[in-house]
């Protein structure tokens, strides 16, 4: 059967050669533009008089100026709860079939955000865009005759006033074409499972009934299916079961922290593809195999702006200041981290989705996610972001010969001596570790790394403490929080009433 793959591959290539190049800037303009226009008769058009800035000869600007951020807690008791209520056409037109229920990483109850028909629509074009993308990877052409494993969320989604709830991965994999049903694994009976230990064992003892050539899912619980997989079977790699998985599309988190944790589960070198799935939306996805950016999704329902990630732009709970400016893509920079902003066919309007990002590539609208609004410490001026610390670990992994895919932070003082200290939590197998010189290695990588650090490091930050765990504490912590698979993302940073119950959670 390998002509199928030949014919697949060959229908990939020629779609890219009949398809147009994509005017990022052009597509951005005619997104917000089309937004604007189906919704203007909803209550929110309304009320924020869509029809006027419709009529304005500089849309961006006027929307930018006329609308406040949003961040979920405040749309929500401002509009969204109304859907929950019965009302149609609050911020998009009708009422939601569906609501992504955000894992989130932090707040103790599960966020509902509406995810409409065209929002599916838009994450099945984003999907689409990513098969097709693949032809830039140079395949062969027996791999799209292999099975897709699809790590998510449970497909069995919940009925709720007259709409179905989940997390948005078991939303999209709900949807999935019936065409590509034959290539999908688990199957929908296993993926409809809700507990996920129950899931990943049945995974594992079905595993040697696939093919698997490419997988799919955060990488944290990937790691975990495939240990399973691996014990299971009693493997070295798991190639010795899968020998033709060749891919992983990675999503939701930067794939970096688990690189070397990753590659130790494999028997051979897979092609790693970053993807950016969230609860709000396909955001973006890798499209050339020279870099690990990835492309942000501009002609598809998604209007982004970008504010700069600067301290006087962010409050203490991650939301943005009145005052902070935003631009547009043709306004951004290189190298510079912004909180990302949407607007959506899902009637989010200019909604802090919580992620910080920077463009690799402004022109090809390439970017990576570099952290979250809510874990930047800026604890006595320290200004540390989520990816100078996986920078860190990254160091520390080489100079310690071992792995930390995952770790934790607080910025509190010491009941010692009443002096601040940043206090770390690592997730590590190694053996009888030195935690002083850990930490002294970890102070002395983010000393170089951000000289607002060294300034702290001077003044009234005075020093770094570290504790070393398993890295399983850490997915023990959030099933013990009922976040367990799916988009679930530890807590980077968190804060003291938190890391109280934290440290709770490790000493019991």
């Amino acid at each position: 059967m390998a002509f199928i793959g030949h014919i697949i591959k060959g229908a990939i290539y020629l779609k890219d050669f009949v398809s147009k190049e994509v005017n990022h800037i052009e597509s951005q303009k005619d997104v917000l533009k089309d937004l604007l226009t189906k919704a203007e008769d909803t209550q929110f058009g309304k009320h924020y008089d869509f029809k006027t800035i419709l009529e304005s000869d500089d849309i961006e600007t006027v929307f930018a100026k006329e609308l406040p951020y949003f961040d979920y807690n405040k749309i929500n008791e401002a509009w969204w709860h109304k859907l929950h209520e019965g009302e149609s056409d609050v911020t998009w037109p009708g009422n939601p079939n569906y609501f992504a229920l955000s894992s989130g990483t932090t707040g103790k109850t599960s966020k509902r955000i509406p995810v409409t028909d065209e929002m599916i629509e838009a994450i099945r074009q984003a999907g689409i865009k990513q098969v097709f993308a693949l032809k830039n990877f140079d395949l062969p052409a027996d791999f799209f005759e292999k099975d897709i494993m699809m790590l998510g969320s449970s497909t069995d989604l919940q009925e709720n006033n007259n709409h179905l709830e989940g997390e948005i991965s078991g939303i999209s994999a709900s949807n999935i074409p019936s065409w590509f049903s034959g290539y999908y694994k688990p199957g929908k009976d296993v993926a409809k499972i809700d507990d996920w230990d129950k899931r990943v064992q049945t995974i594992a003892e079905k595993a040697e009934e696939w093919d698997i050539g490419a997988l799919s899912g955060i990488p944290s619980w990937i790691e975990l299916m495939l240990q399973k997989v691996i014990e299971h079977h009693n493997l070295k790699n798991i190639h010795e079961i899968w020998p033709n998985l060749q891919v992983y599309t990675s999503g939701g988190v930067a794939f970096g922290p688990y690189e070397k944790s990753f590659n130790a589960l494999m028997g051979k070198p897979v092609t790693v593809i970053d993807t950016y799935l969230a609860s709000e939306g396909y955001i973006a996805t890798q499209v050339r195999p020279e870099t690990d950016a990835m492309q942000l999704n501009t002609d598809n329902g998604i209007y982004f702006e970008f504010v700069p990630f600067k301290p006087e732009y962010i409050n203490e709970d991650g939301s943005l200041t009145n005052e902070a400016p935003s631009l547009t893509l043709a306004e951004v920079e290189p190298d510079q981290d912004y909180a990302l902003i949407i607007s959506t066919v899902s009637g989010a309007w200019r909604y802090l989705i919580g992620d910080t990002i920077e463009f690799t590539d402004v022109e090809r609208a390439e970017i990576k996610i570099t952290g979250r609004t809510k874990f930047f410490l800026n604890t006595v001026g320290s200004q540390l972001s989520v990816n100078k610390m996986d920078a860190a670990m990254r160091e520390l992994e080489e100079q310690f010969n071992t792995k930390i895919p995952e770790y934790t932070i607080c910025a509190k003082r010491s009941k010692d001596d009443g002096e601040f200290y940043h206090y770390w939590y690592l997730g590590s197998e190694i053996e009888n570790p030195n935690e002083e010189a850990i930490a002294n290695a970890l102070d002395e990588a983010l000393k170089d790394a951000n000289k607002n650090y060294k300034v702290a490091r001077s003044k009234a930050l005075k020093g770094v403490k570290v504790k070393v765990i398993s890295p399983k504490v850490f997915y023990d912590w959030n099933a013990h929080n009922k976040k367990k698979g799916g988009q679930v993302k530890m807590e980077r940073v968190m804060n003291e009433d938190k890391f109280k119950d934290w440290e709770d959670f490790v000493n019991n």
